[in-house]
């Protein structure tokens, strides 16, 4: 039987032997065989004493099935929550879930390579976080909150120079890196720091584009969500009543049936969702700060994507649909087919440290990576979607910049765009004025 290569797979063989020895360092703990078993603690069961009193009865896979579907609705409702709470909320609850997510990856790495003793790893994988978040938080404020930048004397500083800080944080860790080098951890080290920086790409960059999502409306943010969540539990529901075919080897539980099923249900879901929410400012407007009550608002009047319509289908019949509702079949489409590759994304990684879930952090769930693990794919879709076929020039912030100018800058776009406004006769010109 072939042995799994690991990261230490120099150490394997007669020649690597002789090559290592040369190179004059690699100690004998990071030559150890891999067993293929990373040491990483198996995860307990966290589940309430009173679920397991009143489940005790019931065979293992019905007391999962009980337990999840009542965390399920827990979950639920503590989203239905957050959403009542407002746009300012949900924010500062993906910036949780982000930082709980970075903080289980890493751990799994500190997990299988602590016995290294690798120096200065857990400090410098939080303060890259750190550094990431300051640079794109600090991108976001900028974008939304321009006015209030500018009227503030140290905001409008931090954000005039705020690539050059966040590079030179940057930098500062990098240096760091490289003066924690130690010989005989080489290839570990430069291990890890690809660890700290693909976690950061997977984690911290899609929250951030979820947070973009968010302030184009917050049914932008609600919608693909919930689009996950159906199919996460309609697939499962398809797959546990009714699955016999299993779908793919890096997740044997997951079966055709609950894949098809999950499909329909959330296209279907998507569809009502999406019909409910158009019918909402609160839902539909894109969250702007006001800069007289220093507040977010979502108040605005909508636009054609969320009016009614008469579309006639082939059949010479005539339905009222809000063009969002188009949207969202893509949106469901998405969830459906290619979020799933997200969770087998994640399924992969956990094989490949042995390990059932990320952590233990919800009972029946595992962590809330596992919850997460389609939602960040979504996110990018989302983000994507909206750029290609829904954004448009915002002439908020196309206003916000020009005030920004000097003023013989404004001038000269002034008279620009009036001589151009002219020529297409859209102004009268000095002699038909007079």
């Amino acid at each position: 039987m072939a042995m799994r290569e690991g990261p230490l797979d120099c150490c394997f063989g007669s020649e690597a032997e002789d090559r290592v020895k040369r190179d004059g360092g690699v100690s004998d703990s990071e030559c150890r065989p891999d067993s293929g078993v990373p040491e990483v603690p198996v995860a307990t069961d966290d589940t309430p004493e009173v679920l397991n009193k009143a489940l005790s009865g019931l065979s293992s896979r019905w007391k999962n099935w009980w337990v999840r579907g009542i965390l399920t609705l827990a979950m639920i409702s503590f989203f239905f929550f957050i959403i009542y709470l407002g746009p300012m909320v949900l924010m500062m609850i993906v910036l949780c879930v982000q930082i709980k997510c970075f903080h289980e990856i890493i751990t799994i790495g500190y997990s299988v390579y602590h016995s290294y003793h690798l120096p200065w790893f857990r400090t410098l994988s939080w303060y890259f976080l750190l550094c990431v978040n300051y640079f794109f938080y600090g991108e976001t404020v900028t974008d939304y909150f321009f006015t209030l930048v500018q009227r503030e004397e140290p905001l409008r500083i931090l954000s005039k120079y705020h690539r050059f800080i966040s590079f030179t944080l940057y930098l500062t860790g990098f240096c760091m890196f490289v003066l924690s080098l130690v010989k005989k951890h080489y290839r570990l080290q430069f291990y890890m720091f690809g660890w700290t920086h693909v976690t950061l790409l997977i984690v911290v960059t899609q929250s951030h584009l979820i947070i973009h999502n968010l302030f184009e409306g917050m049914i932008w943010f609600i919608v693909p969500i919930s689009c996950v969540i159906c199919n996460d539990i309609m697939a499962y529901m398809f797959g546990f009543f009714f699955g016999r075919t299993p779908l793919i080897k890096l997740s044997p539980k997951k079966t055709w049936e609950g894949f098809i099923g999950g499909f329909f249900s959330t296209v279907v879901f998507g569809i009502l969702l999406s019909y409910v929410m158009s019918g909402y400012r609160y839902f539909v407007c894109p969250v702007e700060f006001n800069n007289d009550s220093n507040s977010f608002t979502v108040d605005c009047e909508p636009s054609e994507l969320f009016q009614l319509q008469d579309y006639t289908l082939p059949s010479v019949l005539t339905v009222k649909l809000f063009p969002f509702q188009i949207h969202s079949i893509a949106l469901s489409a998405f969830a459906s087919i290619m979020g799933p590759f997200g969770g087998f994304f994640a399924s992969g990684f956990k094989r490949a440290f042995k390990i059932k879930d990320f952590a233990n952090t919800i009972p029946g769930h595992g962590g809330i990576m596992d919850r997460f693990d389609c939602q960040y794919l979504m996110a990018t879709f989302v983000n994507v979607y909206i750029a290609s076929f829904i954004r448009g020039p915002n002439p908020t912030k196309v206003i916000q910049q020009l005030l920004a100018l000097r003023p013989d800058q404004q001038l000269h776009i002034y008279n620009s765009l009036k001589a151009h406004l002219t020529e297409r006769g859209l102004l009268a010109t000095q002699e038909e004025a007079a």
